[in-house]
């Protein structure tokens, strides 16, 4: 199947949290970072020298914090308006709204002479061929896709959008054209059935032949016509019932009512807006009402509140089980025994629904000892707060205990939380390329933009270039908040890295001699093969270079010409983003189904995640966290003291995230084959076997809020995996940070040459041992799944 990842509107959970962190602050669920117990101000003697580095970043910094230094930098967006639209990304179509349609439409002629091609193919030559033509062909269909999906969701311009929009569903109309056809699986199959044409194809090419046939398979195409148009109505019910789900989730109980008098301990301000009579109304799925589980004193109102709050509709919960049985309905006509096993079989390292259980059973046995730990403090809270022993703890008295501990932990600070004064945007992306280039080599490069080339004026271009390999990639930071612009930070790969042939190039000059009046002339027949866009010239191959995009919402606190500060949380979101970027930017592969983040759905957090690690390290730290204004460097112990706070109750979210990722897996399995199924007696029976906290009682619905078992089905259970297996990472490849390890090159260079570069063209369990030099790892097997669960415990165990 030509398969279209939406590398922009998937986003992981973690980096959807973000985008409400720094307006409510809610709960973190599962810290990636160091744990509590392994924060020491004198871990590492913090080293605010100047780095080694043979270039000067400091206009990396001031183009993100001086407003005036960027406008005289930016001089084309500024002030030129002569000069010739180049076109967004430099892609010489995209220079106007019907410039979208007309990429699209030279887009799928290319693509139709590309189809005949392979399914002419005859001689063993031509079957050689098919794996790169197959993969040429979806660069091509995802080229449109993916900045038509980019730009439908972020550019200011509702023409620009709407164009983006029909060229998207243009080309995704003829992908799936293309996907109800036999022809492209059949010349596939019979290449693969070749041994030959098995023998001439490299690793990566192998990796991506039979990627190919899994997905084909799991479309359905090998079934009967009648089959396969079940296959799509099916596809198309559970897309429908999906967005419903998601869209118009409601709880039972909209809104409660309740005397002023019963929300004493909440925020007055807050409580005055929702006031009227002396009767307070709020929202049942409102951020006040989670403040105020955390903060009102009286017990029966939470009591009322968790309800409220836990039980969602009789009509979400039909929409959510029609979702599940037709999943179950579609695996089953697609030969497999659950959605489940349909799922995992070929995008996930897990591979089984099994071998997934065997993880979150090793998970859930070693987090439990840390979760009764944590409980036992919230019943002396409770006790303490009671004047006497207090034997049982209530759902509704988790948010406000664990309130109460870690105000009581924030009052006895030494220092007041002003952070975000040492967290500047320009400085933070100055330690990421410092940081970038300890480990890798690599270093962000301000470059000034062309006419067109951007969607808006806050947008900074900076090129990523390598001490070894040059211009490596282009990284487009549109990092400002705007009213019109989506809140959720993304990661968003516009072009994906691919080795461009001599034959295309070939072809690209023959179009570009003969000239088509509406189609742009291009200066050379390599522009002309990548559009425009930009290319690398390496060891004689040609190559697309990875483009990318980050978004955030990071507000200018300063005022227009003083610079963003971001609170800890947001440096955070920024390194977390930054960590697929960096995948994007390392993974350079031949072909495009391989590239970058294109990997295991299972390991596409890790890197991510990991620098999550990298931000909490004092030696990472000192390489930029440094007053705005006075430019002295960070107290680190400020940072010690915040996130003891916030790890406090790890555990306790870590349990929460293992039994939504056991919900999920038992959502999405053979159960659904059953005549009868109770979703909410399946939620209520796996928190009362695997939860240490209390369990929600008899009444409550909460899982018609799981929004994510539409995105994620079967699948949710990658964020717990990738957080375990980055702090593994941390651990064994970084040393923890201990003496200086997060900045050496020889660390970097393990991490990058045995994971980061293969993206998705290698085993991904071969890529973890070799990072990990852990050959129990090798087969990726259900011990080894078990293996990874059982790598929770406090402090930095190697067992």
């Amino acid at each position: 199947m030509i398969k279209y990842i939406r590398s922009g509107l998937w986003t992981c959970s973690r980096c959807l949290r973000q985008a409400s962190r720094a307006r409510d602050q809610p709960r973190r669920w599962l810290s990636s970072a160091p744990s509590a117990a392994q924060l020491d101000a004198s871990h590492i003697p913090i080293d605010h020298s100047p780095t080694d580095l043979k270039h000067d970043d400091s206009l990396l910094r001031q183009i993100f914090d001086s407003s005036p230094t960027f406008k005289d930098f930016a001089k084309p967006f500024f002030k030129v308006t002569s000069r010739e639209n180049v076109g967004l990304f430099r892609n010489k179509y995209l220079t106007s709204p019907q410039g979208f349609l007309t990429f699209a439409n030279v887009t799928i002629n290319r693509a139709e002479k590309l189809v005949d091609k392979v399914l002419n193919a005859s001689t063993l030559e031509d079957y050689k061929a098919v794996v790169r033509d197959l993969d040429r062909l979806s660069d091509l269909l995802c080229r449109v896709l993916d900045v038509s999906d980019f730009v439908r969701v972020t550019h200011p311009d509702e023409k620009i959008q709407a164009a983006a929009s029909e060229a998207w569903s243009l080309v995704y109309q003829y992908m799936n054209q293309l996907n109800t056809a036999t022809g492209l699986s059949d010349q596939l199959g019979k290449a693969l059935a070749n041994p030959e044409v098995m023998a001439s194809w490299n690793e990566e090419e192998q990796t991506v032949a039979t990627l190919l046939q899994q997905d084909f398979m799991k479309s359905a195409i090998h079934l009967p016509k009648g089959s396969r148009d079940k296959f799509v109505d099916l596809s198309q019910r559970i897309s429908e019932l999906g967005s419903h789900f998601v869209q118009d989730m409601q709880p039972e109980q909209r809104f409660l009512d309740f005397p002023s008098s019963k929300l004493y301990g909440m925020n007055p301000q807050m409580a005055r807006r929702y006031t009227r009579g002396g009767t307070i109304r709020l929202p049942t799925l409102s951020p006040e009402a989670t403040v105020a589980l955390r903060t009102v004193h009286d017990e029966d109102t939470r009591k009322a509140i968790y309800y409220a709050t836990r039980t969602a509709s009789g009509r979400s919960i039909q929409v959510l089980e029609a979702m599940l049985k037709s999943r179950a309905e579609l695996a089953n006509l697609s030969g497999f025994e659950s959605y489940g096993q349909m799922a995992l079989h070929d995008k996930m390292m897990a591979k089984t629904p099994e071998s997934v259980h065997q993880f979150l059973l090793a998970l859930s046995k070693h987090n439990a000892p840390l979760v009764e730990e944590e409980v036992a403090g919230l019943l002396r809270e409770k006790s303490k707060k009671q004047q006497s022993d207090a034997s049982q703890l209530q759902p509704w008295d988790r948010d406000y205990y664990m309130d109460s501990i870690r105000s009581s932990m924030r009052s006895r600070r030494r220092n007041d939380d002003f952070l975000s004064a040492y967290f500047s945007l320009g400085t933070v992306m100055q330690g990421l390329s410092r940081l970038f280039n300890r480990l890798y080599g690599i270093r962000f490069i301000p470059r000034d933009t062309l006419p067109g080339e951007t969607w808006h004026q806050d947008v900074r271009r900076l090129d990523v270039v390598s001490d070894t390999d040059g211009h490596v990639a282009v990284l487009y930071c549109d990092l400002f908040y705007r009213d019109d612009k989506s809140p959720n930070p993304a990661h968003f790969t516009v072009r994906c890295s691919r080795e461009i042939s001599e034959g295309e190039i070939q072809e690209a000059a023959e179009r570009n001699a003969v000239g088509v009046e509406g189609l742009p002339q291009f200066e050379s027949p390599i522009d002309a093969a990548n559009d425009g866009m930009h290319v690398s010239r390496q060891s004689g191959t040609t190559k697309q270079l990875p483009t990318i995009a980050l978004v955030c919402d990071f507000e200018e606190k300063q005022g227009r010409n003083g610079p963003a500060l971001l609170d800890y949380y947001q440096m955070e979101t920024l390194f977390h983003e930054m960590g697929h970027a960096i995948h994007s930017i390392l993974a350079r592969t031949s072909l495009q189904n391989v590239a970058g983040t294109r990997c295991a759905t299972d390991l596409a957090e890790l890197p991510s995640t990991l620098m999550e690690h990298f931000c909490a390290d004092p030696s990472v730290l000192g390489l930029f966290a440094r007053h705005h204004a006075t430019d002295e460097p960070l107290p680190y112990e400020m940072v010690v003291d915040k996130l003891h706070v916030a790890r406090r109750f790890e555990a306790s979210d870590r349990e929460n995230q293992i039994i939504l990722a056991m919900l999920d897996q038992q959502y999405h399995s053979t159960l659904l084959n059953q005549d009868k199924f109770d979703s909410t007696e399946v939620y209520l029976g796996i928190q009362r076997e695997f939860g240490k906290l209390p369990s929600d009682p008899p009444g409550t619905r909460w899982q018609g809020f799981f929004g994510h078992l539409f995105g994620y089905g079967s699948t949710y259970y990658s964020y717990l995996f990738d957080q375990v297996l980055s702090r593994r990472v941390w651990q064994v490849v970084f040393s923890a940070g201990k003496n200086g390890a997060a900045l050496d090159r020889t660390n970097g260079e393990r991490l990058k040459e045995n994971l980061l570069k293969w993206g998705g063209s290698r085993d991904p369990w071969r890529c973890l041992s070799g990072a990990l030099q852990d050959e129990r790892l090798i087969d990726g097997d259900e011990k080894a799944m078990r293996l990874v669960g059982s790598w929770v415990a406090k402090g930095d165990s190697r067992s």
